[in-house]
């Protein structure tokens, strides 16, 4: 059900979006759900980053998250990616709320949360073919910078052809060491 009653009435949740930070081996991650599931993901979340993140979401879903750590599906989240970088978890079990992104790139984000597993990694352009636009490499590179979901929606597993690891919105190190925790790549010396 899409949010609508059997008479039409919208029976949306309206529970507040709520928001806790996760210490991480990539520095504190803000974590932000609704009553739909996780809708946003943050990197470099400290005060300032923080509050503007916060800031840009109480304007796209209409009221200010609220600090609620014990929020049980904001917990469960925290759980999950706090276990993923102990290496104790390869897949995330978390409903997700699509909502802060649309068409295509909500499309690729999809693809790449179903089709690349732990440990594995795609070409921008094999995943543009997965779904159904081969020569759409820059626009994947676009939908991978706009995803509101990073780590759990693993953007970090999308690299290049040629075998250079790619962009990525939390910094190359957080993807090496992305990349290093799944086995991709060797862990850093030091």
């Amino acid at each position: 059900m899409d949010g609508e009653g059997q008479d039409g009435q919208d029976e949306r949740d309206t529970r507040r979006p709520a928001w806790a930070v996760v210490d991480s081996d990539i520095g504190p991650l803000l974590l932000v759900t609704t009553a739909r599931g996780l809708v946003g993901v943050v990197f470099h979340a400290r005060d300032a980053v923080r509050e503007k993140a916060l800031d840009e979401l109480a304007s796209r879903l209409g009221t200010r998250p609220v600090h609620a750590p014990g929020d049980p599906l904001l917990a469960e989240a925290v759980r999950q990616v706090t276990a993923y970088f102990r290496g104790e978890l390869r897949e995330f079990t978390l409903p997700l709320d699509w909502s802060l992104i649309s068409g295509f790139p909500r499309e690729v984000l999809r693809e790449l949360a179903a089709g690349v597993p732990y440990g594995a990694v795609v070409g921008y352009g094999e995943l543009a073919g997965r779904v159904g636009q081969p020569r759409a490499a820059q626009a994947v590179g676009a939908a991978m910078g706009a995803n509101p979901l990073p780590v759990v929606v693993p953007c970090h597993r999308v690299v290049e052809s040629d075998g250079g690891i790619g962009g990525f919105g939390g910094g190359l190190e957080a993807k090496r060491t992305l990349l290093a925790l799944e086995g991709v790549l060797p862990q850093p010396l030091f």
